[in-house]
């Protein structure tokens, strides 16, 4: 007997009203250099700086060298607003220095979401009880459909599993996962559910492609009605994070959820993807932010292994198209370099406080690559913490046991959730190495 079907309608808190006009056109077909040639000419560049090369015999290999590695150590400072005013209460972060760094965040590096996105209506087939590992569990296949009725010609259908365990007295904590539904991690899936959690897998691919060629499709397509974007509209860590943000009003309205205690979680680009989500969703509980790196939670001012140059040539669809300008050797307006960004990782940190903001990475003794920057995303985080402590969290950056100082850095603040309670127990979960072998 087919399994029942629950169909739930959430509408996106920024969709207001809807276009109804039939499309004009068909989505633009450019290839990524296409795309990403089109960008430099709307910005007025005309050349790039490469990217670092991974290959340390490459003429331009990455940089290594912690003598070179702070050519711009001067970072913006996280509590001063523009006009020179310090910051020195609760009040003024989130009324004025929060605002002024979020703002800038989204123009100038990650993209805006546009003010007006078409609702999500989420279908949910409820299956049948099985088991991972030990605990028996209710698992649910659920599609959220994008209205796409003012441009039928793109089609955005967000994948999500959702799985919580099947005794569970109440609501449960869950935690949100970048990914799809194949079994890798499923001892983690396992030990989550283990210890009193449930997990949702939301698939990146299914709300954005994960390459330039892609953006006049997905959900930055479909808002653009299949035309390319502008410099400041978002690319696809603000839209998988825009996606995750969905998956959560799914979860609000599951009884089965805690939708209060609710984590993100994600490693590579996919832990950039989680560190923008819980910057700027402030209903995340919490995030683990997984081998980030540049664009994650690395100081974009470093010169370490993945430099600004590589996300402003191959990766550029991850950013606004703004972002190029910091890759420029020239350009209508002059070089330009990560230190004439108004913003670094420190400050997209610090839009988390007071939550748990947990940032991890393995260990390069034991193969996982330099590349990532552990030391820059380790500088961000203790830079961050003055505005945890400012709204009463505890800015301590601790090392487990058998981790490298550089490893892993993570605030545990007192607001609600966000620590070690008998009612919320935190996941059992710290950096990982490239064996897979897990510390905790």
């Amino acid at each position: 007997m087919a399994a029942p079907v629950l169909v739930i309608a959430v509408l996106c808190a920024s969709a207001a009203a809807q276009q109804t006009s039939a499309p004009a056109t068909a989505p633009a077909d450019l290839t990524a250099e296409q795309d990403h040639r089109r960008m430099m000419d709307l910005l007025g560049i005309r050349a790039l700086r490469p990217g670092a090369s991974g290959n340390d015999s490459a003429p331009n290999h990455a940089n290594y060298d912690e003598a070179l590695a702070n050519p711009y150590p001067d970072l913006p400072d996280v509590l001063t607003l523009k006009n020179g005013t310090k910051v020195t209460t609760a009040d003024q972060w989130w009324r004025l220095r929060r605002p002024e760094i979020a703002e800038d965040m989204a123009r100038e590096v990650y993209g805006r979401v546009p003010r007006v996105v078409p609702k999500v209506t989420w279908t949910a087939q409820v299956g049948e009880r099985e088991f991972v590992g030990r605990t028996a569990v209710i698992a649910k296949q659920l599609v959220g459909h994008v209205d796409n009725a003012s441009y039928p010609l793109i089609s955005v259908d967000i994948a999500m599993t959702v799985v919580v365990p099947a005794n569970a007295p109440g609501p449960v904590p869950l935690l949100m996962m970048f990914g799809r539904s194949a079994g890798r991690d499923s001892a983690k899936r396992a030990q989550l559910l283990d210890d009193g959690w449930g997990y949702a897998l939301i698939d990146p691919a299914s709300i954005q492609a994960d390459n330039g060629a892609g953006l006049t499709r997905g959900i930055i397509g479909l808002v653009n009605q299949g035309q390319p974007r502008r410099p400041d509209d978002w690319g696809a860590l603000r839209a998988w994070a825009w996606g995750a943000a969905r998956g959560l009003d799914y979860l609000e309205t599951d009884p089965a959820v805690d939708a209060t205690h609710v984590g993100i979680e994600g490693v590579s680009r996919y832990g950039k993807a989680a560190l923008v989500t819980l910057a700027f969703e402030p209903r995340f509980a919490m995030g683990l932010i997984g081998s980030s790196g540049k664009g994650g939670a690395t100081l974009h001012r470093r010169n370490w292994g993945e430099a600004v140059e590589n996300l402003t040539g191959g990766e550029y669809y991850w950013m606004a198209g703004n972002y190029l300008k910091y890759g420029a050797s020239d350009g209508s307006f002059g070089p330009k370099t990560a230190n004439d960004l108004p913003v670094d990782s420190h400050e997209l940190i610090a839009l988390c406080a007071p939550r748990l903001t947990f940032i991890s990475y393995g260990v390069p003794e034991r193969g996982d690559a330099r590349w990532l920057d552990h030391q820059g995303s380790y500088m961000a985080a203790v830079a961050a913490g003055p505005v945890f402590k400012l709204l009463g969290g505890s800015p301590t950056t601790t090392v487990p046991r058998g981790c490298p100082r550089s490893t892993w850095a993570s605030w545990t603040a007192s607001s609600r959730g966000a620590s070690t309670t008998a009612a919320t127990p935190t996941p059992r979960i710290c950096s990982t190495s490239s064996s897979g072998r897990t510390d905790s």
